[in-house]
């Protein structure tokens, strides 16, 4: 097998297994073997179990993030296009806490707390670059005022991973982020032009 094929081989046994048992509870002993590979091959190209969670994310993430963005045009209402894709976004940030990872073992994990930290700043950076290099998006907005919503956003909605203690905490707070915080992050980064 070529070196890329073997890697996303890796990243799909881990990918199904992460989800269907959760990243704690999965080995890697068990996604060699869901992928047909020796052990060793896993760590030929990753280093660690949470380097292949990392690499599963970013590219759901990335994949995502293209598409969104990929739905704006200049007609669009600026206002309400930027609070959709926030707010996926952010939808995203929670799949990916429930999906792969567990509300439990995040609160109760001192490592998964550094790694959403590492996340949340990767995440961050793919947001605004990828928001900056869209043509359109960086006409309508100054590069400061989509780095400061993507910031505050982003912070807000991590936040709750840390300070909430149920799954109902969870989408309570992500509903008042919607409604109460999100609209006037947008309006002042959108009137700022």
């Amino acid at each position: 097998m070529e070196a890329d094929k073997v890697k996303e081989s890796i990243k799909k046994a881990a990918r199904e297994l992460f989800r269907r048992y959760g990243y704690k509870k999965t080995s890697v002993n068990e996604i060699a073997r869901k992928a047909k590979i020796a052990k060793a091959t896993i760590y030929k190209y990753f280093d660690s179990k949470e380097l292949v969670l990392h690499a599963i994310l970013m590219d759901y993430i990335q994949e995502s993030v293209d598409d969104l963005l990929g739905k704006y045009n200049n007609q669009a209402d600026l206002e309400t296009y930027l609070s959709n894709t926030i707010l996926r976004v952010s939808r995203l940030t929670y799949t990916i806490c429930n999906e792969f990872l567990g509300w439990d073992f995040i609160r109760e994990s001192t490592n998964t707390q550094e790694y959403l930290r590492t996340l949340s700043d990767d995440l961050e950076f793919l947001l605004i670059s990828s928001f900056i290099n869209n043509t359109e998006i960086s006409k309508a907005v100054e590069p400061e005022r989509l780095t400061f919503l993507i910031k505050a956003s982003k912070n807000i909605v991590f936040s709750f991973a840390f300070t909430s203690v149920s799954e109902a905490d969870v989408r309570k707070n992500f509903v008042s982020f919607q409604k109460e915080i999100l609209p006037y992050l947008v309006k002042a980064t959108v009137d700022g032009n």
